[in-house]
């Protein structure tokens, strides 16, 4: 287990690595970081004045290697645009984002595991083809048609929830509606389809056979090993909705983390993009790790692979 834990933390030390390389270069080369600062009416002197304060003349290697220093110990710059600390900047902002995540990913889970696995218990009923015809659904609609979709029946025109703000956790519904529906097919199709190749397992038809109760045979033994590649991309989805909440979050007007982003990134802010894209990715890399560890947990095969 040592091993395999060593293993997965080399890799997750080389993906973090190269993510950071990747983020400095794309945000020096969608600009020039001196203009950014500066503003388009900087004159040519203001702006080799502002290149040479901030060290923009170095060389891009020295560049990367003081920035990548920094935001070692969490210190990202100050934000072209609020002229605040970066890292205390997305802090503030994060706890919404991480919230409206697991809420979402929860509804998600909630929805698609029970339903996937009735599915698999009863292929080509009833139960299986409305499964099918709500992954094809949720997977056909985009998030932001599903949260227009939502703001005008649940807004307009029942008015009985909020379209916007962070006030209470009233306005966490429609964004957490809309993104748990967003999630739900994929993980529903995985439950369906390892349940099926589970229950058609030699170990389960023995179980069966031992005169077991259904529900010990469905939850107790099938139902582990079918879960595994839900874990995996749960892990996954879950990486998205900390990351990939910008549209939700822009519809809905909710101050996170994705807000914070499509707003950098229309003010050319970026030491704000920089940090966000970093530390998103290592939070996604972070989860994938801790799918791997769980799915190790529940499979010990995976271990001595």
């Amino acid at each position: 287990m040592l091993r395999f834990l060593a293993g997965k933390l080399v890799e997750a030390v080389l993906v973090c690595i190269t993510v950071s390389v990747i983020t400095f270069a794309l945000t020096h080369w969608t600009g020039d970081l001196a203009i950014a600062i500066g503003g388009m009416d900087a004159s040519r002197e203001e702006t080799e004045r502002l290149r040479t304060t901030y060290g923009l003349d170095r060389p891009v290697v020295l560049q990367y290697l003081d920035w990548a220093g920094r935001a070692l110990h969490g210190d990202f710059g100050i934000s072209f645009f609020s002229k605040e600390d970066v890292f205390q900047l997305i802090l503030s902002r994060l706890p919404v984002t991480v919230v409206l995540a697991f809420l979402s990913l929860g509804l998600g889970l909630l929805i698609a595991v029970p339903l996937g696995v009735f599915a698999a218990t009863r292929p080509g009923s009833w139960i299986d083809r409305v499964a099918l015809s709500l992954a094809v659904l949720g997977q056909a609609m985009p998030s932001y048609w599903s949260a227009l979709l939502l703001i005008l029946l649940f807004g307009v025109q029942l008015q009985i929830l909020p379209i916007s703000g962070t006030d209470s956790w009233l306005n966490f519904v429609l964004p957490t509606l809309a993104l748990g529906w967003f999630v739900m097919p994929v993980l529903m199709r995985l439950a369906r389809a390892g349940m099926i190749d589970v229950l058609a397992a030699d170990y389960v038809r023995t179980a069966r056979a031992k005169g077991l109760p259904r529900r010990v045979v469905l939850f107790k033994h099938a139902l582990r090993n079918a879960i595994m590649p839900v874990v995996a991309v749960a892990a996954v989805q879950l990486g998205f909705l900390l990351g990939g909440s910008i549209v939700v979050e822009s519809v809905f007007a909710l101050n996170g983390v994705g807000l914070l982003a499509w707003n950098a990134i229309q003010r050319s802010d970026f030491p704000v993009v920089q940090a966000i894209v970093l530390i998103v990715a290592f939070l996604f890399v972070f989860l994938n790790l801790l799918a791997d560890l769980i799915n190790a947990f529940l499979d010990p095969r995976i271990r001595v692979a």
